[in-house]
């Protein structure tokens, strides 16, 4: 299928829409540009050769990169973390074939157990191209992104998908300065893909080649000198970055904090910008001190604008590697809790941590760290973790893939009647992305609940699958998405998709939501599954009607009926209608008329009709 060009908003910021699916498109969403749109370089092919995965640069192939005069850091001895994390210095022989090795191996694992993180030390690369798969993160080790250089590129594209980006999921890029080759970085990518921490000494493409479609994304805390050129990217959300220029804009594209943001002018083009963000704080990271590995701790941010390195030593503190438990794949919740009452944190190092009881997290200040796509899997209908109402914990970089016993919650942050404020040191969740089958059947009633006040939810997927194995409307049943009992929770790029029911349920005061992106479930088999009472469908976000301050800015669902494509979705919002309960450009969205909503918020908003996917929109509520 094919986007529909339309005439451009500017001379420079072609707006496009059509009708992408992750599912269907399984053959080229190819689009046509529009006149003006700069080049797309080259597809690149599978890589040949094979080579070993091994840590701290074991590879025997030759390479090309360069050493930076780093021979302190580069002395360093890496900690034991694991097979699947591998370790780079500028004098690592044969890096290009490791990272083409694990490329291959990785590229269409979309359900796979695979898990890699490529971790660079300070120092200068010349020549590299790191095409990322399934499940896995490159990272430099420097405590500036700009102490670790490639002269070259992190790609990601989607070639093992005929050129449809749509699911190219769970992989990332983190604290690298980038000199793409030809000018211009390509990333394209949709949910649970974070770029963070990133310097692009030039242009940075979110399309795939061939501009087929895509549906991400994010980006936090990174500079990106030139333009950011979405393209056909169906929605976006920068936060607390620097940008030289931005492109075009198809359905939502969202910015706060971020120095060179277009103007807010939803809907056309649909952008919707914010000054600064009112409250923020990085995700941790490994780094180098001299010989030394250690984790930083960004401090938080109020009324947050740029990046946060931008000064050069950012603000945080340092925690040794010895403050933490390091896990390996076969680590039982058992060894975890063990590590977490001895007052350890977690470094959980890429691999698959089945769990036959929660992860009990109590004291305050732990942190979390996945790296590569940690995952836990709850065995027996069992909470995968569950964090005390406490101040400060930080969990970030973890996949929670649900089991075939149906789990009441995967995820709880505070237990029920949590009250106490974390004003000053919230929980904050980084990069936690949550999916109910797909690699295989399974059930959660709820899939996260945020019952601790202050709580910072940034950047989360939480996924009822709609495709792999074990997915149906039984299946992989799933009610809730997100619920959030909490007060003065915000969130910050919040993805959740296809539930039977809510996806999300708000019933916590003084809630904010800057981004949100949502599909309805697609397999709803008729429209009796779905009523909702009086009420044709579940909305995809609801504040709860004894609410009487939310928030909410840049929020978007789209449905698509394909089982019964006659479905009318009553709204894809409700709320309250207080005063104080306000949302600030919504969009819903009916994809190839396969369902239509009748209102976008409440009885508010013209109904989706027909089949051009275009979206009817809501610029204020009330």
């Amino acid at each position: 299928m094919t986007t529909e060009p339309v005439e451009p908003v500017g001379p420079s910021t072609p707006h496009l829409h059509g009708i992408p699916r992750r599912t269907v498109l399984a053959a080229t969403a190819a689009a046509v540009p529009t006149a003006g749109l700069l080049a797309a370089p080259q597809a690149i092919g599978a890589p040949q050769g094979l080579g070993s995965a091994e840590n701290a640069g074991n590879a025997g192939n030759a390479g090309s990169a360069e050493g930076a005069g780093n021979a302190g850091i580069e002395a360093a001895a890496a900690p034991d973390l694991g097979p699947n994390v591998l370790v780079f210095d500028p004098s690592t022989p044969g890096i290009q074939a490791t990272l083409d090795d694990i490329f291959r191996k990785q590229e269409s694992a979309q359900f796979g157990t695979g898990r890699y993180a490529l971790l660079f030390k300070p120092g200068t690369y010349n020549g590299l191209n790191a095409q990322l798969g399934f499940y896995t993160s490159i990272m430099g080790l420097g405590l500036s992104p700009d102490d670790t250089h490639f002269n070259g590129d992190v790609t990601v594209d989607a070639g093992w998908f005929n050129g449809n980006a749509t699911q190219n999921f769970w992989r990332s890029a983190e604290n690298l300065s980038l000199k793409p080759v030809n000018g211009t970085n390509r990333f394209a990518v949709s949910q649970a893909a974070p770029f963070r921490r990133m310097h692009v000494r030039g242009n940075l493409n979110l399309a795939p080649d061939g501009y087929g479609w895509a549906s991400g994304g994010y980006i936090a805390d990174s500079r990106i000198d030139g333009t950011v050129q979405p393209y056909s990217q169906q929605q976006w959300y920068t936060r607390d970055s620097s940008i030289g220029g931005w492109l075009n804009g198809v359905w939502n594209m969202v910015f706060s904090g971020v120095e060179g943001a277009p103007a807010q002018s939803f809907p056309d083009p649909p952008y919707t910008t914010l000054d600064t963000t009112p409250v923020s704080r990085e995700k941790p990271f490994l780094y180098l001190d001299g010989a030394e590995y250690k984790v930083f701790l960004p401090a938080l941010r109020t009324a947050a604008r740029g990046t946060s390195w931008a000064g050069g030593t950012p603000r945080g503190e340092s925690l040794p590697l010895s403050a933490f438990h390091i896990a390996k794949e076969g680590d039982t919740a058992v060894s975890l809790n063990s590590a977490l009452k001895e007052g350890k944190n977690l470094l959980l190092t890429p691999g698959i941590y089945h769990v036959d009881r929660p992860v009990e997290v109590t004291r305050a200040g732990t942190v979390v760290l996945g790296l590569g796509y940690a995952t836990l899997v709850p065995d027996g209908g069992v909470t995968a973790m569950k964090i005390g109402d406490v101040d400060g914990v930080r969990l970030a970089g973890v996949l929670v893939d649900a089991g075939r016993d149906n789990s009441a919650v995967l995820l709880e942050v505070g237990p029920e009647g949590a009250s106490a404020g974390h004003a000053d040191n919230p929980v904050t969740l980084q990069d936690v992305f949550i999916r109910i089958g797909g690699v295989g059947a399974g059930k959660a009633t709820t899939s996260m609940v945020v019952n601790s006040r202050h709580t910072i939810v940034d950047h989360t997927w939480v996924w009822r699958a709609d495709h792999g194995d074990g997915v149906g409307w039984e299946t992989n049943r799933a009610d809730y998405g997100v619920v959030v009992n909490g007060d003065d929770v915000l969130a910050t790029g919040l993805f959740v998709e296809h539930f039977n029911k809510y996806d999300v349920q708000w019933k916590g005061e003084r809630g904010r939501t800057i981004f949100f992106q949502n599909e309805k479930a697609y397999d709803a088999p008729n429209q009796a599954a779905i009523q909702n009472g009086n009420l044709r469908g579940f909305a995809a976000y609801k504040v709860a009607d004894s609410v009487t301050s939310h928030e909410g800015w840049g929020l978007g669902s789209y449905c698509y009926y394909n089982v019964d494509p006659t479905i009318i979705q009553e709204h894809g919002f409700a709320a309250p209608n207080k005063p104080g309960v306000k949302f600030h450009h919504l969009l819903v969205v009916s994809l190839g008329g396969k369902g239509q909503y009748a209102h976008v918020v409440n009885s508010t908003g013209s109904p989706t009709s027909g089949t051009d996917t275009k979206p009817s929109t809501v610029v204020e509520y009330p």
